[in-house]
């Protein structure tokens, strides 16, 4: 009970109250600005947290996280480009709405399934999150770590990338960028080629927003090309009728249910909870023909699906130490930094800090809710900003709040190095999420491999490593070796990542055939589309002379 009123009173100070109203305007406009993810906006972020309290910061952060997942449902609806990843699913559905005349509809149904979603996810983190971390301090010695690191890695590796080979190379670079620096337990320097900023390894933050946001910036510059789409304007109605949102029930229960499943799985994020919520959706419906071109349930489910996962990724962060997904990475590193270890022991030594995230969690979906309730033509606006001063303002940001880290620009060059690293790995279809999660769990593998390895020698096999470790170590070795067979038995054109492997043939035919026909009818990308269910009154009026001419 201490712990708790610890925690909620730490709430009360209105410092936090502002900061949290800092990261929800950063969220929903990271969100609303297609190309700029959550985590690039969470990795910029954290350079300027860096010297405020533990909780301050995670009131900008956990905040930005919750709010993105708002905002970038935006251009998903009305220009038919993702905000972030996790709204990919959203265009399917929601901008047929909005070339309806729905676009308003369809941005008050998603912002009330998001909430829906966060908040189920806030309850299964409520539940499941402290007999998680019981199991984990009383079970998980060095060898269970061990190998739940590695499971977390080969997840990433299985999930990341339609190649397997590509996948195992980013894991191995980043498990190599991890061994950079003094080892702890000899003292000895390795990889550090005599350059003295190196001797306490490579600085996380910056190779987080130069892989995530300098590459995005660079790639955005250098693919850039003027478009002639705007943004559909003509929202039309907003608030749905008690059909729309009976319709809508079941959608937004198969939607949750599958993010709070997709959500404990490590480094499994909301976009392949989108698709395949959107899938389960449809395969429950009473109107199946009608998702992918604009059916309330499509949007309800992956929007629902997608939001879902958001306390899944907060439960294995907090409980075991293994990021839910790329945002909870950046999000470890920062607690590091602060001198908080996520994973088990945070239960024990600092309740109170759990008991705030969790109420900084439920206060920003609140606020997320409302200020995406409130009619976001100004949301719009944001969405004809030209490029250049977009580029502009986040270079500038990611240099200050890189520099803000050390205060040394050894650590800009750095992060000016793996952009340039990130753009070349997104040319060549290597992902990069594996490549934090080796930087940021190599360290913690290698200490628990040392301390099994020390124990060997004295103990027999079995009683040293035990079942928990060989069924983790058997899952990692599954999930990178299923997903390769299945590609290798498909042509070479066919072959996908897991997120496509798990979807059905027809539904990855309906998505397809769903966007291009919104890409054959360019007539209807502007922003003067009109609800073609109410007739204008040009149409009204030419009916009304038609039938006095009949008479």
């Amino acid at each position: 009970m201490n712990a708790l009123m610890e925690g909620l009173n730490s709430l009360l100070d209105i410092s936090i109250l502002l900061y949290m109203l800092v990261g929800l305007l950063l969220g929903f406009m990271v969100g609303a600005f297609p190309g700029i993810t959550a985590t690039m906006a969470v990795a910029l972020a954290a350079g300027f947290t860096m010297t405020l309290e533990p909780v301050q910061g995670l009131a900008v952060l956990l905040t930005i996280y919750v709010a993105a997942n708002f905002g970038d449902r935006v251009p998903s609806i009305l220009i038919n480009t993702p905000g972030t990843p996790a709204s990919i699913a959203t265009t399917l559905d929601g901008y047929p709405m909005a070339k309806q005349g729905r676009a308003g509809l369809a941005l008050t149904i998603s912002a009330i399934v998001s909430a829906v979603g966060i908040l189920a996810s806030l309850v299964l983190f409520a539940v499941a999150a402290v007999p998680i971390a019981s199991f984990a301090r009383d079970y998980f010695k060095s060898p269970e770590l061990f190998a739940l690191v590695v499971f977390g890695i080969a997840i990433m590796i299985g999930i990341s990338s339609k190649s397997m080979l590509k996948g195992i190379l980013a894991g191995l670079f980043g498990l190599m960028l991890g061994s950079v620096g003094t080892y702890a337990a000899t003292a000895d320097q390795r990889f550090t080629f005599g350059v003295l900023e190196l001797v306490e390894g490579v600085n996380f933050i910056a190779v987080i927003i130069g892989l995530f946001g300098i590459a995005e910036l660079f790639d955005q510059l250098l693919t850039h090309r003027k478009s002639a789409v705007r943004p559909i304007s003509s929202l039309g109605r907003w608030w749905p009728n008690r059909a729309e949102l009976r319709q809508s029930g079941r959608a937004t229960a198969v939607g949750g249910a599958v993010g709070l499943g997709v959500g404990l799985i490590p480094a499994a994020g909301g976009d392949i909870a989108g698709l395949i919520g959107w899938e389960r959706a449809r395969k429950v419906s009473k109107h199946p023909e009608m998702f992918g071109k604009g059916s309330i349930e499509g949007v309800a489910a992956s929007d629902t699906a997608s939001s879902a996962t958001l306390g899944g990724s907060l439960t294995t962060t907090m409980a075991l130490g293994i990021p839910g997904d790329s945002v909870m990475a950046v999000m470890i590193g920062s607690m590091i930094i602060w001198g908080i270890t996520p994973g088990p022991t945070l239960f024990t030594n600092r309740p109170d800090l759990v008991v705030s995230i969790v109420g900084i969690m439920l206060i920003a979906t609140i606020l997320s809710l409302v200020l995406s309730l409130i009619r976001m033509k100004g949301m719009v606006k944001l969405l004809d900003v030209p490029q250049p001063y977009l580029w502009s303002g986040i270079l500038i940001f990611c240099i200050i709040g890189t520099y803000a880290t050390s205060n040394s620009l050894s650590t800009v060059v750095t992060m000016l190095v793996f952009g340039v690293i990130g753009v070349l790995l997104k040319r060549m279809q290597v992902p990069a999420g594996p490549i934090v999660l080796g930087l940021l769990l190599g360290p913690l593998a290698e200490e628990n491999l040392a301390r099994t390895l020390a124990i060997l020698p004295t103990r027999p096999f079995f009683e040293v490593v035990s079942p928990i470790a060989i069924v983790l170590l058997a899952l990692a070795v599954l999930s990178i070796v299923m997903p390769a067979i299945r590609a290798a038995r498909r042509p070479r054109a066919e072959r996908a990542a897991l997120a496509d492997s798990i979807l059905h043939d027809d539904s990855i035919q309906q998505i397809e055939k769903a966007h291009d026909e919104l890409a054959a009818q360019p007539d209807l990308l502007t922003s003067t589309v009109r609800n073609v269910d109410v007739p204008t009154r040009r149409a009204r009026k030419s009916r009304k002379n038609s039938e006095e001419t009949e008479k």
